[in-house]
């Protein structure tokens, strides 16, 4: 059996990543702007949903990955934007925005000011 490597950007490699993947989905971008809007409070898949005027099952793909539309490698979570958490049932999931999160959504709200 061949072991299987994964590969861990540096922020310098994985930044341009992280930028592509935001501007080749609005949903994604949408949600992650939410979450910074929001932050350090989390919220669940169908709250969000309604706030980016989306479905839920958007949300969930652009969080989590799902086959038919959103990559698993390129989801929220993969990207180390978002975060899951889960209380103590795991019940409800709650996403919020991560720091390395916020600071890519801070960035590009910067850099959209100055052009």
């Amino acid at each position: 059996m061949q072991s299987e490597k994964k590969f861990i950007a540096s922020p310098d490699v994985a930044r341009p990543l992280v930028v592509r993947a935001l501007r080749r989905s609005n949903v994604r971008k949408k949600i992650a702007e939410y979450l910074f809007d929001i932050s350090p409070s989390g919220s669940y898949a169908s709250e969000i949903a309604y706030n980016v005027k989306t479905t839920p099952t958007n949300v969930i793909g652009a969080i989590r990955g799902m086959d038919s539309r959103y990559r698993v490698e390129e989801s929220l979570i993969s990207l180390h934007l978002i975060e899951q958490m889960q209380n103590e049932s795991n019940d409800v999931k709650l996403y919020r925005i991560t720091d390395y999160g916020k600071e890519i959504i801070d960035s590009l709200r910067n850099n959209k000011n100055q052009i």
